[in-house]
Formats: structure tokens, C-alpha cells, sequence
């Protein structure tokens, strides 16, 4: 607890930032997992739950007088989306151990580029999360929210990227259906799913921002 009021008194959002690096963890596990998917997973859980615990403990300790230039209700908003980038991140991880996995060679190449365009779209929204502090300045105006409006557009035409991608590579797992058992097939759409929603979920944060900008 002491920690998270250490970072509360330094900048109101240095919680929310300090949290977003512990996701950030999360993340940048998912290369190795496809590779050591078993040691990996046991990684990634340990990571998410610290990420949690960050979690609890800011919502737990806010304090009461905290001033904030963003409604109370949308710092949360924001605290709970960064979260749930990491519970995908460990949705992937148990799923990708359920049974020995092996990628069918025709859906290698879309699927690393799907998921290191998530990745990227991951990465746009983080470095928005950093510039909070910059924008508390700036009284959430001028060219710093400028800045921050494009950056919010990156990260929506990231996360598009990423869906063209997705469609392509869902229809190359279709192709190989009938190379494939059930079980198999299942999984794959299921890991494909949840790797989609880190770039769902990172533009949904960057919306949150944006529409706070809006409001000012």
C-alpha cells in the first residue's frame, strides 16, 4: 500500500502508469510463449497477478482528496481496461497449454505478423498512458492534446491493421480445416480470438482518452 500512495503522491496518474508497465510485462511474454508455451504460462500468470494486485490496491487507496483533471469514474475506466490487457495475455497462455499445439505451416507467416501487430497496437496505446502526466500539465489542451489526439488515431488505425489481418488469417485456418482435427482447429480460433483483443482493447483505451480530451 505504501508503494501505490508513493506513487499518488509523485502524479495522480503514476499509479495508472506504474500498473500499465506491469501489463506491459504481460505482453512482451507473448513471443516467448510461443515458443516455451509451459514455462512461459507459469510467467505470465505470476506477472498478472501482480498486475492485479496493483489493481486492487489503487482502487482500494485512492485518496479521497486526490484531485484529479479526469472524471473519477473514467481513471478507473481506464485502471480496469489496462487489466484486462493482461487477463487476455493469460487467456492465451492457458489456452496455448490445454494441449500440445502445433501451427500448420500455411498459417505461420499471418499469424506472427497478427500478433506482433497487436503487439504494436499495445505498444501506441502505452506510450499514450505515458504522456498523461504531460497532459495534466498542459491542462489536457494545447498541443499537447493535439499530440495526444493523433496518437489516439494511430492507435485506432493499429488496431484496423490488425483486423485485416485477423480476417486474413482466419480464412487461411479455414483452408487448412480439413488438415487439421476438431480440437485443434477450436483452440487455434479461440488464441486467435483473445490475441485480437489486446488491439480491440488497447484502441478502447485510447477512446477513453480521447473522449476525455473532448470533454475539455
Amino acid at each position: 500500500m505504501l508503494h501505490i500512495l508513493n506513487l499518488f503522491a509523485r502524479s495522480p496518474f503514476a499509479p495508472l502508469q506504474g500498473h500499465m508497465e506491469k501489463v506491459a510485462e504481460c505482453v512482451h511474454l507473448l513471443d516467448k510463449l510461443f515458443q516455451e508455451p509451459a514455462k512461459t504460462a507459469l510467467e505470465i500468470s505470476s506477472v498478472e497477478h501482480q498486475a492485479d494486485v496493483m489493481k486492487s490496491e489503487i482502487r482500494n487507496n485512492m485518496p479521497s482528496n486526490l484531485f484529479l483533471s479526469i472524471n473519477r469514474n473514467t481513471f478507473l475506466e481506464i485502471l480496469e481496461l489496462q487489466d484486462s490487457i493482461a487477463d487476455s495475455v493469460e487467456d492465451i497462455a492457458v489456452l496455448l497449454t490445454i494441449r500440445p499445439l502445433e501451427l500448420h505451416e500455411s498459417l505461420k507467416a499471418p499469424f506472427e505478423k497478427f500478433l506482433a501487430k497487436n503487439i504494436e497496437c499495445f505498444e501506441a496505446s502505452r506510450t499514450i498512458i505515458q504522456e498523461l502526466h504531460e497532459l495534466l500539465e498542459s491542462s489536457f489542451g494545447g498541443s499537447e492534446a493535439e499530440k495526444v489526439q493523433h496518437m489516439c488515431d494511430k492507435v485506432a488505425f493499429l488496431e484496423h491493421e490488425a483486423d485485416v489481418i485477423q480476417r486474413e488469417l482466419l480464412r487461411c485456418l479455414y483452408q487448412s480445416e480439413d488438415k487439421i482435427s476438431y480440437a485443434v482447429f477450436y483452440l487455434w480460433d479461440k488464441i486467435f480470438q483473445a490475441v485480437g483483443t489486446i488491439s480491440n482493447t488497447s484502441e478502447k483505451l485510447a477512446d477513453c482518452i480521447r473522449t476525455t480530451l473532448d470533454v475539455k
